[in-house]
C-alpha cells in the first residue's frame, strides 16, 4: 500500500474483536467517537479486548481519484495486510496460532465486518456488522469486474455452494444492526436484503433493527455496542438460537 497503517490495542484479556474503522476512518476513531470509553468497563475487567485498525478507503472504494477499474484491486492491498500482517500480530499476542476473532464496525466499517468474515472463516468467526450496506456496486457507479464480484458479498453469496458454503454454515456468524431513523435508509434497505439472502443460504445470522429514532450516527452505535458485546461477554446471546 506505499504507507504506514496504524493497528492500536485496547484491553488485555478477554474476548478478542478486530474493529474496522467507518468510511476512510482512523485506527483511533473508534476511541475519537467514544466507543473505547463506552466499552471501558469490560476492557478494564478483562472481559473485552479490542484491535482498532485504520482504513484504506481513500485509496480504494471511496478514493475520487483513482479510476473506477482500480479501486476493488487497491482493496485487496488492504486485505492482504489484514490477513498477512495484522491477523499474525494478533494471534502471537494472544499466544494461539488459530485463534478466530469477533469483527465489528459501524457504516462502512459493517460492511468490512461481514465480507472479511465471510471470506475468511477460518480467521473470524462472528460480524456484528452495525449499519452497513452489503453490495459495493452502489460505490463503483457502473463499473464491474472480479475484483468488484469478489468482495461485494451481495453478488457472491449467490452463486456460493458446495464445501465452501458448507464451511460458513458450520463456523461463521452474521449479525446485522441497523436504526430506523435518520440516514439509515440505505443501510436498512440493504441489511434487509442480506438478511434475506444469507437466510436463503442457510447461514447462521440475525437481523435487528432499532426504532424509528434510531440514527445512523455515533451516539446510537455507542448505546448498540456496549450492549451487544457485553451479553456476548456474559453468554446472554439469545439471538444465536434463533
Amino acid at each position: 500500500m506505499n504507507r504506514y497503517m496504524d493497528l492500536i490495542a485496547y484491553g488485555h484479556a478477554g474476548l478478542p474483536v478486530l474493529v474496522f474503522p467507518s468510511s476512510e476512518g482512523s485506527a483511533d476513531g473508534y476511541e475519537g467517537f467514544g466507543m473505547i470509553g463506552a466499552l471501558a468497563p469490560l476492557i478494564d475487567a478483562g472481559k473485552l479486548r479490542l484491535y482498532c485498525v485504520g482504513s484504506y478507503d481513500s485509496d480504494s472504494w471511496w478514493s475520487k481519484h483513482t479510476p473506477l477499474h482500480e479501486r476493488a484491486w487497491r482493496h485487496s492491498l488492504y486485505e492482504d495486510w489484514i490477513i498477512n500482517q495484522v491477523m499474525p500480530a494478533i494471534r502471537s499476542e494472544l499466544k494461539d496460532p488459530k485463534a478466530r476473532l469477533l469483527t465489528t464496525g459501524c457504516s462502512f466499517g459493517g460492511f468490512h465486518a461481514a465480507n472479511f468474515t465471510l471470506k475468511h472463516p477460518r480467521m473470524f468467526w462472528y460480524a456484528l456488522a452495525m449499519s452497513g450496506a452489503y453490495d459495493i456496486r452502489w460505490l463503483m457507479h457502473g463499473y464491474h469486474d472480479d475484483w468488484v464480484y469478489f468482495n461485494n458479498p451481495s453478488e457472491y453469496l449467490v452463486n456460493l455452494n458446495g464445501p465452501l458454503l458448507d464451511e460458513l454454515r458450520r463456523n461463521v456468524f452474521i449479525h446485522l444492526v441497523c436504526g430506523q431513523g435518520e440516514w439509515e435508509d440505505r443501510s436498512r434497505a440493504s441489511s434487509g436484503e442480506f438478511w434475506w439472502l444469507l437466510r436463503q443460504k442457510a447461514i447462521p445470522n440475525f437481523l435487528d433493527l432499532w426504532g424509528h429514532d434510531v440514527n445512523h450516527d455515533w451516539p446510537w452505535w455507542r448505546k448498540q455496542i456496549v450492549y451487544y458485546l457485553g451479553n456476548l461477554v456474559e453468554g446472554r446471546t439469545p439471538w444465536l438460537n434463533t
